[in-house]
């Protein structure tokens, strides 16, 4: 059994998801199991419906259908704290090769719990269990205890060009 490590995406550029969801897609394909945890988010994304066409892989959303910009309301925190108690036990159990909390960093820079839920979470799961933290800001508590981070960096952006969203690529 391989040891589970702990990876973090991080950074203001594109690509954290994705590089989550590519690796995800790699280990379906391997024959691994995979549980896609999506804190924040509750809109409609193209990669929901990877559910239908992968075996093995699991997403659940854990946020209301827009993104937080300004104060996180009740049911934002009710809706993270939720997502935080499903995937302790999901880690915990070690039924999932591969667990990936989407945007959990977000929650933490927001507030929605503290740190210290999430590195006991992590420090509580169950043997051999590789575990994928995205989102920018990603606090030093994370990155200590990670055993690979990478920052993606923005060099250049379309949307500033004011390109919005494109369905199959951003969303």
């Amino acid at each position: 059994m391989d040891k589970g490590y702990i990876q973090v995406y991080t950074g203001n550029g594109k690509g954290k998801t994705t590089a989550a969801l590519g690796l995800s897609l790699r280990a379906v394909c391997a024959g691994k199991s995979v549980y896609f945890a999506q804190f924040i988010k509750g809109m409609k994304y193209s990669e929901l419906d990877a559910v239908r066409f992968l075996k093995g892989f699991t997403m659940k959303q854990y946020g209301r259908n827009c993104f937080i910009y300004n104060q996180p309301t009740d049911e934002d925190i009710s809706l993270a704290r939720h997502g935080l108690a499903e995937c302790t036990e999901i880690l915990s159990a070690g039924e999932y090769d591969i667990v990936v909390l989407d945007e959990i960093n977000i929650a933490l820079y927001y507030k929605l719990f503290a740190v210290d839920e999430v590195v006991k979470m992590l420090n509580d799961r169950a043997e051999g269990v590789e575990v994928i933290l995205t989102g920018r800001y990603a606090p030093a508590e994370i990155i200590e205890m990670a055993d690979l981070v990478t920052e993606m960096k923005e060099i250049k952006h379309y949307y500033t060009k004011g390109v919005t969203a494109r369905v199959g690529i951003e969303s």
